[in-house]
């Protein structure tokens, strides 16, 4: 049974509906006066939204370094050691307990420990757990990537004098692409949270989470959840680049396969 496929302006409408839906029940569970204290009407929220929008703009801009130099380095390294793994069998056997290890390790116990390592002043300890977070997931999708070329199609590169080189690009890197940058949407969303527990656990006085923390704990809750909503607008801009560079390679992918 095929499913049914939604036209393009209801899958665009279909989120707008239930965003607007879940704010008016916020509201009306703050009306009805059964909140807690520090959960205040979304309007208030908007409101302090907009009047310290540059405030929150430069937090975001610190987390989403954070986070954005976290993806990069964790993804590059993740890459590499996958590539390594997939072509020398005992290193992959060396990799499985670190990455097993990388994937349970708490964040927030890195946290401290990376801030007394590096300074309480460096951005480099957040930075650090970012680059965890987001190196398992594309370790992970990378190396099941590479290992999805089947026997007969690398005996017909060989059969046509392929170099290595030549198979590798020709063949692996096509074939393990769509896992990579699968990986990298998924480490993306790990990266964001990952910088914002770590802000908020220490380090510099700046950054999303830092200021969720101080504003929280000084009983401003709307201007809190203000930023809340600056953290939320750095993850949704974190997914919606990723996803749109998966469906470019896709379609990349999918035209090259038409060619041919």
């Amino acid at each position: 049974m095929n499913a049914v496929r939604l036209p393009g302006w209801a899958r665009l409408l279909a989120p707008i509906v239930v965003g607007i839906a879940g704010l008016a029940a916020w509201y009306a569970f703050v009306a009805s006066g059964s909140a807690p204290r520090m959960l205040p009407d979304p309007f208030a929220v908007v409101t302090e939204f907009v009047e310290r929008f540059g405030l929150i703009a430069e937090a975001a801009g610190i987390t989403g370094t954070n986070a954005l130099v976290g993806l990069l380095a964790g993804s590059l390294l993740a890459i590499l050691l996958a590539a390594l793994a997939a072509t020398w069998r005992p290193v992959d056997g060396m990799t499985a307990p670190l990455v097993a290890a990388l994937a349970v390790v708490p964040i927030v116990a890195l946290t401290p420990i990376f801030n007394t390592m590096f300074g309480a002043s460096s951005q480099f300890g957040r930075q650090a757990v970012a680059a965890i977070a987001a190196f398992v997931p594309v370790f992970v999708n990378t190396l099941r990537g590479l290992r999805q070329t089947r026997p007969v199609q690398r005996d017909f590169f060989r059969a046509t004098a392929a170099s290595g080189g030549q198979t590798f690009l020709r063949l692996t890197l096509p074939t393990a692409l769509p896992y990579l940058v699968t990986g990298v949407r998924v480490a993306a969303s790990l990266a964001v949270i990952s910088a914002l527990v770590a802000e908020y656990f220490g380090g510099p006085a700046d950054g999303i989470g830092t200021a969720i923390a101080t504003y929280a704990k000084s009983g401003r809750a709307s201007l809190a959840w203000a930023f809340v909503g600056g953290g939320i607008v750095i993850g949704l801009v974190f997914f919606l680049v990723t996803s749109l560079l998966e469906r470019l390679v896709a379609r990349r992918l999918g035209a090259g396969r038409a060619r041919s």
